[in-house]
């Protein structure tokens, strides 16, 4: 029974957690199991080599941890780094934000590249770093590929340029939680040392599982590494792999067969396909917006999102009190402006298995509380903007062809 109940379905367009598709809610839909007999392993195999395409990895090792993303951060850190070493991270947001209040709290030396809230990480900063450490102190890069306070996306091929270009050995580091199976990632071709993501987010999961990915190198570097860790270490995980039995702990049973159904109907679409389709969805709203008269906190084209748009409201308006409204009156879930950006934009969350119409029923729910609030929107506006353009873009879904 739901505590606040309302008719119809709630419109869920936060950035995370999503909706959840009906083929995951009935795959998760059975009684527990024990996970020693040979059935548990058996998918968790299929499920560690799915999980690489996903990465866009051949190399790479993935650990299904039960945990979120905070946790996956934490074993990206403690499983490569000791105390001390020295990171170069970047803050471009709140998220990025509490990674590096993580990374301070577990004693590392941490070399903080602020960026305006609405901008990319500083590569020029980078480049400037890099360059003046011949005696390779910097360990480790760590970079928040697509940050969802803001709605910025970050060029990962360029970062791994910039260190091929100066020789650099200091591990990538990567938080992929909100762009992993809905922006291109590609973890073997951009040198990504660890990739991480959320059960909750693209997957369309719920919250639950904290993947983790681990190159070669990222894997050497964790046998040396002497930062404290029990839950998180990879060494138990690899152990339990070489065993064949690969949980070192009780996993999270359901989540895996939920999983399993999730990657499942990645793969149907075809995973190229589910990026383009957030492409479609991130322009579609950026173009709402726009025809809104509104302004999108990202302040350049090639830092846009396609998984979240977060939109500056007028100085009269509180941004807390649209998000408010549109749950309170129309069942319609946006994301807050957190922290410099609280009060000053909401954000709309385009991600995981979401289609068009879909799309389009939550602008139109924007602009009646834009209207609702004392903002002069023509209602329909940011409707017939993104329908123009998906009207002209949406392809023939591929299994109906």
């Amino acid at each position: 029974m739901d505590y606040v109940y309302g008719p119809g379905r709630n419109h869920l367009f936060v950035p995370g957690p999503v909706n959840i598709p009906d083929q995951i809610i009935r795959a998760m839909n059975r009684n527990n199991e024990d996970y020693r007999s040979p059935a548990i392993p058996a998918l968790t195999k299929t499920l560690i080599e799915d999980v690489k395409k996903i990465f866009k990895t051949t190399s790479g090792t993935p650990f299904l941890i039960p945990t979120t993303g905070t946790g996956a951060w934490e074993s990206a850190l403690t499983n490569t780094l000791s105390p001390g070493d020295r990171i170069v991270s970047f803050l471009i947001g709140q998220f990025s934000l509490l990674w590096i209040d993580q990374q301070q709290r577990l004693n590392f030396n941490v070399d903080v590249v602020e960026s305006e809230w609405g901008q990319g990480a500083n590569l020029q900063v980078l480049a400037s770093k890099l360059a003046s450490d011949p005696a390779h102190t910097i360990k480790a890069i760590c970079i928040v590929h697509n940050e969802t306070a803001t709605g910025v996306t970050n060029n990962l091929a360029a970062v791994r340029k910039i260190l091929d270009h100066y020789q650099h050995p200091a591990l990538l580091l990567v938080d992929g939680v909100s762009s992993i199976c809905a922006i291109d990632f590609r973890m073997d071709e951009w040198g990504i040392d660890v990739a991480l993501t959320g059960s909750q987010k693209a997957l369309s999961l719920p919250t639950g599982i904290g993947i983790v990915c681990a190159s070669p190198k990222a894997l050497e570097a964790s046998k040396t590494a002497k930062s404290l860790r029990v839950f998180f270490d990879w060494k138990d995980y690899l152990k339990f792999y070489k065993m064949g039995t690969y949980w070192p702990y009780t996993p999270s049973i359901h989540l895996l067969y939920g999983l399993r159904a999730a990657l499942d109907l990645i793969f149907e679409e075809g995973l190229d396909n589910v990026i383009a389709r957030h492409s479609r969805l991130g322009t579609a709203t950026r173009l709402a917006v726009e025809a809104w008269g509104l302004k999108n906190c990202t302040q350049k084209e090639e830092w846009f999102s396609d998984t979240v748009t977060a939109v500056v409201v007028p100085p009269y308006i509180d941004s807390s009190e649209i998000v408010k409204r549109a749950w309170k009156r129309y069942n319609l879930s946006l994301g807050l402006g957190l922290n410099k950006v609280a009060g000053k934009v909401f954000r709309i969350g385009h991600l995981g298995n979401l289609n068009e119409l879909q799309l389009l029923g939550c602008l139109a729910g924007v602009e009646m509380v834009l209207k609702d609030v004392g903002y002069p929107v023509k209602l329909g506006s940011g409707v017939a903007a993104a329908s123009a353009y998906l009207q002209n873009t949406t392809p023939i879904i591929a299994s109906r062809i």
